[in-house]
Protein backbone atom coordinates (compact mmCIF):
# COMPACT_ATOMS: atom_id res chain seq x y z
CA UNK A 1 0.00 0.00 0.00
CA UNK A 2 2.75 2.34 -1.05
CA UNK A 3 2.38 5.93 -0.03
CA UNK A 4 -0.92 5.46 1.80
CA UNK A 5 0.01 4.64 5.38
CA UNK A 6 -1.47 7.33 7.58
CA UNK A 7 -2.40 7.70 11.21
CA UNK A 8 -5.04 9.52 13.19
CA UNK A 9 -3.66 11.84 15.82
CA UNK A 10 -5.16 12.08 19.27
CA UNK A 11 -7.57 14.84 18.17
CA UNK A 12 -8.73 12.81 15.18
CA UNK A 13 -6.66 14.67 12.58
CA UNK A 14 -4.86 12.52 10.04
CA UNK A 15 -1.06 12.67 10.19
CA UNK A 16 1.26 11.83 7.29
CA UNK A 17 3.61 8.85 7.60
CA UNK A 18 7.24 9.56 8.37
CA UNK A 19 8.26 7.65 5.26
CA UNK A 20 6.52 5.76 2.46
CA UNK A 21 8.20 2.69 0.93
CA UNK A 22 9.54 3.43 -2.54
CA UNK A 23 11.70 0.37 -3.23
CA UNK A 24 10.76 -3.29 -3.42
CA UNK A 25 12.90 -4.18 -0.41
CA UNK A 26 11.26 -1.44 1.63
CA UNK A 27 7.77 -2.53 0.58
CA UNK A 28 8.57 -6.09 1.60
CA UNK A 29 9.80 -4.86 4.97
CA UNK A 30 6.60 -2.88 5.50
CA UNK A 31 4.55 -5.96 4.65
CA UNK A 32 6.47 -7.92 7.30
CA UNK A 33 5.74 -5.18 9.82
CA UNK A 34 2.03 -5.21 9.03
CA UNK A 35 1.91 -9.02 9.12
CA UNK A 36 3.67 -8.99 12.49
CA UNK A 37 1.25 -6.40 13.83
CA UNK A 38 -1.73 -8.42 12.57
CA UNK A 39 -0.44 -11.54 14.31
CA UNK A 40 0.11 -9.68 17.58
CA UNK A 41 -3.34 -8.06 17.45
CA UNK A 42 -4.88 -11.47 16.81
CA UNK A 43 -3.01 -12.90 19.80
CA UNK A 44 -3.43 -10.13 22.37
CA UNK A 45 -5.45 -7.22 21.00
CA UNK A 46 -4.35 -3.83 19.70
CA UNK A 47 -4.46 -2.16 23.13
CA UNK A 48 -1.71 -4.42 24.45
CA UNK A 49 0.45 -4.48 21.32
CA UNK A 50 3.72 -2.54 21.58
CA UNK A 51 5.91 -1.13 18.82
CA UNK A 52 8.93 -3.04 20.13
CA UNK A 53 7.03 -6.29 19.79
CA UNK A 54 6.09 -5.49 16.21
CA UNK A 55 9.72 -4.77 15.31
CA UNK A 56 10.94 -7.94 16.97
CA UNK A 57 8.28 -10.12 15.33
CA UNK A 58 8.98 -8.55 11.92
CA UNK A 59 12.74 -8.99 12.30
CA UNK A 60 13.52 -5.28 11.91
CA UNK A 61 15.03 -2.66 14.15
CA UNK A 62 12.74 -0.36 16.11
CA UNK A 63 14.26 2.54 14.20
CA UNK A 64 13.28 0.95 10.89
CA UNK A 65 9.72 0.49 12.13
CA UNK A 66 9.49 4.14 13.15
CA UNK A 67 10.73 5.19 9.72
CA UNK A 68 7.44 4.00 8.27
CA UNK A 69 5.00 4.17 11.18
CA UNK A 70 5.25 7.05 13.68
CA UNK A 71 3.19 5.18 16.27
CA UNK A 72 0.97 2.17 16.88
CA UNK A 73 -2.10 4.00 15.66
CA UNK A 74 -0.47 4.47 12.26
CA UNK A 75 -0.21 0.70 11.93
CA UNK A 76 -3.80 0.18 13.00
CA UNK A 77 -5.03 2.85 10.60
CA UNK A 78 -3.12 1.29 7.70
CA UNK A 79 -4.64 -2.13 8.41
CA UNK A 80 -8.11 -0.61 8.65
CA UNK A 81 -7.63 1.44 5.48
CA UNK A 82 -6.47 -1.63 3.57
CA UNK A 83 -9.47 -3.64 4.72
CA UNK A 84 -11.78 -0.79 3.71
CA UNK A 85 -10.32 -0.62 0.18
CA UNK A 86 -10.66 -4.37 -0.27
CA UNK A 87 -14.24 -4.45 0.97
CA UNK A 88 -15.28 -1.55 -1.26
CA UNK A 89 -13.85 -3.31 -4.31
CA UNK A 90 -15.77 -6.47 -3.41
CA UNK A 91 -19.04 -4.56 -2.92
CA UNK A 92 -18.65 -2.58 -6.13
CA UNK A 93 -18.07 -5.75 -8.14
CA UNK A 94 -21.00 -7.58 -6.57
CA UNK A 95 -23.49 -4.76 -7.23
CA UNK A 96 -22.24 -3.54 -10.60
CA UNK A 97 -24.38 -5.88 -12.72
CA UNK A 98 -27.54 -6.02 -10.58
CA UNK A 99 -30.51 -5.19 -12.79
CA UNK A 100 -33.57 -6.62 -11.04
CA UNK A 101 -35.05 -7.28 -7.60
CA UNK A 102 -33.93 -10.90 -7.48
CA UNK A 103 -30.39 -9.90 -8.36
CA UNK A 104 -30.40 -7.29 -5.60
CA UNK A 105 -31.76 -9.75 -3.05
CA UNK A 106 -29.13 -12.33 -3.94
CA UNK A 107 -26.18 -9.93 -4.14
CA UNK A 108 -27.05 -8.09 -0.93
CA UNK A 109 -27.58 -11.32 1.02
CA UNK A 110 -24.27 -12.72 -0.18
CA UNK A 111 -22.41 -9.52 0.68
CA UNK A 112 -23.79 -9.46 4.22
CA UNK A 113 -22.78 -13.11 4.69
CA UNK A 114 -19.28 -12.44 3.33
CA UNK A 115 -18.82 -9.39 5.54
CA UNK A 116 -20.03 -11.23 8.63
CA UNK A 117 -17.72 -14.12 7.80
CA UNK A 118 -14.76 -11.74 7.60
CA UNK A 119 -15.57 -10.28 11.01
CA UNK A 120 -15.72 -13.77 12.47
CA UNK A 121 -12.58 -15.04 10.74
CA UNK A 122 -10.35 -11.96 11.06
CA UNK A 123 -9.59 -11.13 14.70
CA UNK A 124 -7.53 -8.15 13.55
CA UNK A 125 -10.42 -6.38 11.90
CA UNK A 126 -12.76 -7.44 14.67
CA UNK A 127 -10.44 -5.81 17.19
CA UNK A 128 -9.99 -2.65 15.13
CA UNK A 129 -13.62 -2.03 14.30
CA UNK A 130 -14.81 -2.87 17.80
CA UNK A 131 -12.75 0.10 18.95
CA UNK A 132 -13.98 2.63 16.39
CA UNK A 133 -16.20 4.43 18.87
CA UNK A 134 -13.17 5.33 20.97
CA UNK A 135 -11.12 6.64 18.04
CA UNK A 136 -12.37 9.66 16.10
CA UNK A 137 -10.16 8.97 13.07
CA UNK A 138 -11.41 5.39 12.78
CA UNK A 139 -15.01 6.57 13.20
CA UNK A 140 -14.48 8.96 10.32
CA UNK A 141 -12.96 6.20 8.20
CA UNK A 142 -15.92 3.93 8.93
CA UNK A 143 -18.35 6.72 8.07
CA UNK A 144 -16.58 7.43 4.79
CA UNK A 145 -16.63 3.70 4.04
CA UNK A 146 -20.38 3.54 4.65
CA UNK A 147 -20.96 6.53 2.37
CA UNK A 148 -18.88 4.99 -0.40
CA UNK A 149 -20.67 1.65 -0.13
CA UNK A 150 -24.02 3.43 -0.03
CA UNK A 151 -23.19 5.01 -3.37
CA UNK A 152 -22.85 1.55 -4.94
CA UNK A 153 -26.22 0.56 -3.52
CA UNK A 154 -27.81 3.86 -4.52
CA UNK A 155 -26.77 3.24 -8.12
CA UNK A 156 -28.60 -0.10 -8.05
CA UNK A 157 -31.73 1.43 -6.52
CA UNK A 158 -31.80 4.15 -9.16
CA UNK A 159 -31.70 1.49 -11.86
CA UNK A 160 -34.53 -0.43 -10.22
CA UNK A 161 -36.60 2.63 -9.25
CA UNK A 162 -36.01 5.22 -11.99
CA UNK A 163 -39.00 7.33 -10.93
CA UNK A 164 -38.18 7.40 -7.21
CA UNK A 165 -36.80 10.46 -5.42
CA UNK A 166 -32.98 10.18 -5.73
CA UNK A 167 -32.42 11.88 -2.37
CA UNK A 168 -34.70 9.36 -0.66
CA UNK A 169 -32.84 6.47 -2.27
CA UNK A 170 -29.51 7.91 -1.12
CA UNK A 171 -30.79 8.24 2.44
CA UNK A 172 -32.12 4.67 2.44
CA UNK A 173 -28.88 3.23 1.09
CA UNK A 174 -26.68 5.15 3.53
CA UNK A 175 -28.80 4.22 6.54
CA UNK A 176 -28.85 0.55 5.56
CA UNK A 177 -25.08 0.37 5.24
CA UNK A 178 -24.50 2.20 8.52
CA UNK A 179 -26.97 -0.09 10.28
CA UNK A 180 -25.07 -3.01 8.79
CA UNK A 181 -21.85 -1.84 10.45
CA UNK A 182 -23.64 -1.55 13.78
CA UNK A 183 -25.19 -5.00 13.34
CA UNK A 184 -21.78 -6.58 12.74
CA UNK A 185 -20.32 -5.02 15.88
CA UNK A 186 -23.28 -6.25 17.91
CA UNK A 187 -23.22 -9.71 16.36
CA UNK A 188 -19.58 -10.35 17.23
CA UNK A 189 -20.07 -9.11 20.79
CA UNK A 190 -22.59 -11.83 21.67
CA UNK A 191 -22.69 -15.61 21.34
CA UNK A 192 -22.42 -17.10 17.86
CA UNK A 193 -26.03 -18.35 17.71
CA UNK A 194 -27.42 -14.99 18.78
CA UNK A 195 -25.04 -13.21 16.42
CA UNK A 196 -26.21 -15.35 13.50
CA UNK A 197 -29.81 -14.54 14.36
CA UNK A 198 -29.09 -10.81 14.54
CA UNK A 199 -27.42 -10.81 11.13
CA UNK A 200 -30.30 -12.79 9.62
CA UNK A 201 -32.80 -10.33 11.09
CA UNK A 202 -30.83 -7.40 9.69
CA UNK A 203 -30.86 -8.95 6.22
CA UNK A 204 -34.62 -9.43 6.36
CA UNK A 205 -35.29 -5.86 7.50
CA UNK A 206 -32.83 -4.32 5.04
CA UNK A 207 -34.20 -6.29 2.10
CA UNK A 208 -37.77 -5.38 2.98
CA UNK A 209 -36.81 -1.72 2.82
CA UNK A 210 -34.70 -2.08 -0.32
CA UNK A 211 -37.40 -3.98 -2.19
CA UNK A 212 -40.40 -2.23 -0.64
CA UNK A 213 -41.21 -0.13 -3.68
CA UNK A 214 -40.75 -2.84 -6.28
CA UNK A 215 -43.80 -3.62 -8.38
CA UNK A 216 -45.94 -6.29 -6.81
CA UNK A 217 -45.32 -8.40 -3.68
CA UNK A 218 -41.84 -9.79 -3.14
CA UNK A 219 -40.78 -12.46 -0.70
CA UNK A 220 -37.47 -11.54 0.93
CA UNK A 221 -37.52 -14.66 3.10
Amino acid sequence: MEGSSVAGSQDGQIASPRRAPSQQRSRERVERMLAAASALIAEQGSDVMRMGEVAERAGVSIGSLYQFFPDKRAIIWTLAERHTAESQACIAAALAQVSDAEGLRRAFSELVDIYYGLFLAEPVMRDIWSGTQADKALRELELADSRANAEFLTAVLKRLRPTADPAALETTAFLIWQMGEATMRLAISVGRKEGDDLVAAYKRMALRELLDQQAGPYNVG
